[in-house]
């Protein structure tokens, strides 16, 4: 059995690289191939390109490499024509998976979707659109079932692969040693994301709040665990830039969450990622005016931040655009140090917004589901 699957960013590699190992392990025999990362690779995906040569992130970047994403496009349909695999797995990535989803079609290779587009938040006519490509839906929020069920979509939910994968590295007792973070002490944690638009985007504003909160709450340790080693440099420029005592972390990071007061962090997958550690986050999220200006016309959310858009009310801070500012950051982190009532009132929403997640073991189940798919189109006669 041959299934290719296609993911086009972090996020993506890493759910693609949790579902490869779960394939596998239920089916050791399985072919996996296709587009993605590092991650998926060790896996044991037979990567036709890796995403890293691709990633970009907005209007102007999408249009600057346009006809690089068009010819990646064209090279991965003719693998996948000379392939023949029995499944397409698409992971996120949607504007360019749903243009790889039509040349399947037409090729008459079964779709799965494994994390839609959102379309419960913008755009809902692609789910309409999409359940005419995928024969099979899996979501990780319960949340995005309605508009697709609306549009005729085989859809479920299965639980969140988070919930198996956020645990600390380490003994709490050995990461405060590895950390120098001792009982009693207050840290903080810098997250600007794994893109070098979020990264230009949002880390200078945190590295002033980082100076603003040292004056006023001395003693604070800051930490910023390095999402991507390609932007380090980078990283390493601001941080020198801004004169901000700040330590750059590579390993243990989910440890490290568990012993932090706080974080601001990019909005994304990290933010739930934290919650799952009970570590509170100021979610940040800014873009270059002209996408910002696009993204007010066509996003209508009361929430951006995953554990607040679980429960449907402000769990923790959200600061978008120009409430991305130094002050601002640094007050709203202050407000959910360990000892501040709002922090403790903040954990518990935080866990009841975990517990939406599901049940662990999402990743096997949903590799089930890719498997049934797959075997059902080997024994079809298509």
């Amino acid at each position: 059995m041959k299934i290719m699957m296609s993911a086009g960013e972090v996020s993506g590699d890493l759910h693609g690289e949790r579902l490869a190992r779960a394939v596998l392990e239920q089916a050791p025999d399985t072919e996996l191939i296709g587009f993605g990362g590092a991650r998926m690779e060790r896996a044991g995906v037979k990567l036709f390109r890796n995403f890293a040569d691709y990633n970009v992130m907005g209007v102007w970047e999408v249009i600057k490499n346009l006809r690089r994403i068009l010819r990646l496009l064209d090279d991965l349909t003719a693998y996948m024509e000379e392939e023949r695999p029995d499944l397409l797995v698409l992971i996120d990535y949607p504007d360019f998976n749903w243009r790889l989803a039509k040349r399947a079609k037409k090729l008459g290779i079964p779709v799965f979707s494994y994390i839609p587009p959102s379309a419960w938040a913008w755009r809902k006519g692609r789910a309409k659109k999409c359940a005419a490509l995928a024969d099979t839906f899996v979501a990780i929020f319960p949340h995005e079932l309605p508009v697709y069920e609306a549009a005729g979509a085989n859809i479920s939910f299965l639980g969140n692969p988070l919930v198996d994968t956020v645990k600390a590295e380490i003994p709490e007792a050995e990461a405060r040693a590895f950390f120098g973070i001792a009982p009693g002490d207050h840290a903080v944690l810098l997250m600007p994301g794994s893109r070098r638009q979020e990264i230009t985007m949002l880390l200078p504003a945190m590295l002033e709040a980082a100076k603003l909160l040292a004056a006023k709450r001395p003693g604070t340790k800051f930490f910023l665990p390095v999402a991507a080693a390609l932007y380090e440099p980078l990283i390493e420029r601001l941080v020198a830039e801004h004169g901000a005592e700040v330590q750059l972390t590579h390993e243990n990071r989910y440890a490290l969450m568990g012993l932090a007061d706080v974080a601001a962090a990019a909005s994304g997958t990290v933010v739930m990622e934290a919650a799952l550690m009970g570590l509170p986050c100021v979610s940040l999220y800014r873009l270059a005016p002209l996408n910002y200006m696009i993204g007010r016309m066509l996003v209508h959310v009361e929430h951006f931040t995953l554990p607040n858009i679980l429960l449907g009310e402000t769990i923790q801070p959200e600061l978008l655009q120009d409430e991305v500012e130094p002050q601002r950051i640094a007050h709203e982190l202050s407000r959910l140090y360990r000892g501040e009532g709002l922090r403790d009132e903040t954990c518990a929403k935080l866990r009841e917004a975990c517990r939406r997640l599901g049940p662990p073991g999402a990743a096997g189940r949903v590799a089930a589901k890719i498997l049934e798919a797959a075997h059902d189109k080997r024994h079809s006669g298509e």
